[in-house]
């Protein structure tokens, strides 16, 4: 299709992509904005292999079209793609977007973490985060799960939505690529893993094995906590501990980074790297 110029920042026909700093289309019909190259490749992927989401328009800074003409090739005829000047892109955005690439997406549909636990491989890989709130934590920890191979990543109802365009963009994409599950109370995401025949470890900076000394299993999950309060005494209290040795005058690591490392751990033992 050729790419439709858009010359007044008021166009109903990219309204989605009005003022996207000040609100987010996120909780809006499944829909959410991907921003930048990599994000816009990563959606092109998942358009094409007909997954979770797929996309439903596109809009681009007038200079950057050439540039991408291999990833825009990869989205069906039926998907349009806007151009405009910076100006207007500027006008649209209500902010300088110096990337130019921006795209609306949506989740095609929904897993609860029981179907997805019970479509995972005999040897799995599980990320469980419980309580986080921050959005670069969010998509870092998306990150880290696709950097090392996790098959899936699960969040109870109190994380933030990892489709928010922040969330997004630090994940470069990985949330379009990893399956996940959003929603439902730490208990009952615990209880179905466990059901699932999972080892269940959570991090903490007490806890009572090292993360290189974590016995390999067939199906593991690496559970973390909140940024700040990190996992609750009462989960620490009904599953396996594990901790990163640090040097001496530090409270803790960031929850992405440590979930991270942990995660490297993990995937070590599994001989996934």
């Amino acid at each position: 299709m050729e790419p439709v110029r858009i010359d007044d920042a008021d166009d109903p026909r990219i309204a989605e992509f009005r003022s996207i700093r000040e609100r987010d289309l996120t909780g809006r019909e499944g829909r959410f904005i991907a921003e930048g190259t990599v994000v816009l490749r990563m959606l092109a992927a998942a358009h094409r292999a007909k997954g979770d989401f797929e996309a439903e328009k596109i809009l681009l800074l007038e200079n950057r079209v050439a540039g991408l003409g291999d990833i825009l090739a990869g989205f069906p005829d039926d998907v349009p793609v806007h151009v405009a000047s910076q100006a207007v892109l500027d006008g649209i955005a209500g902010f300088h977007l110096h990337r130019g690439v921006l795209a609306l997406g949506r989740r095609r549909r929904e897993r609860t973490a029981t179907a997805l636990i019970g479509s995972l491989p005999e040897k799995a890989l599980v990320v469980a985060a419980f309580g986080i709130s921050n959005h670069d934590n969010v998509g870092s920890i998306f990150r880290n799960a696709a950097a090392f191979g996790a098959d899936a990543v699960l969040l109870d109802q109190t994380c933030c939505d990892p489709l928010y365009r922040k969330a997004l963009r630090v994940s470069v994409g990985a949330v379009l690529s990893v399956p996940y599950a959003r929603g439902g109370m730490t208990a009952e995401v615990l209880a179905a893993l466990a059901a699932g025949g999972f080892s269940v470890w959570g991090l903490s900076p007490a806890g009572t094995v090292e993360i290189r000394d974590v016995p390999a299993a067939n199906r593991m999950v690496l559970v973390t906590g909140t940024e700040g309060e990190g996992l609750p005494a009462d989960i620490l209290s009904s599953i396996n501990t594990t901790r990163i040795a640090q040097a001496p005058g530090l409270d803790s690591l960031n929850a992405a980074t440590a979930t991270g490392i942990a995660l490297y751990e993990i995937a070590m033992a599994q001989g996934r790297l």
